[in-house]
């Protein structure tokens, strides 16, 4: 535990670039790069209460009153 607390930072970054090569390595440029977008669109939008809440407003005037 000592190590990783010591180099959390390198570790988290070799981990996302293997992970990155690997993704372009096996599915290829443009489906990683979609999949990069819509994780970071996802995550703005999961991390923003502004938008989540008027997101489920959305969400609750589209969807009916079975799914609540």
């Amino acid at each position: 535990m000592k190590f990783f607390k010591a180099h959390k930072g390198v570790i988290i970054g070799i981990s996302l670039g293997l992970l990155v090569g690997i993704l372009l390595l096996t599915i290829g440029f443009f489906a990683t790069l979609l999949i990069a977008i819509c994780a970071g669109i996802g995550a703005f939008f999961g991390s923003n209460n502004k938008f989540k809440k008027k997101l489920f407003a959305i969400l609750d005037k589209i969807l009916p009153d079975i799914f609540k």
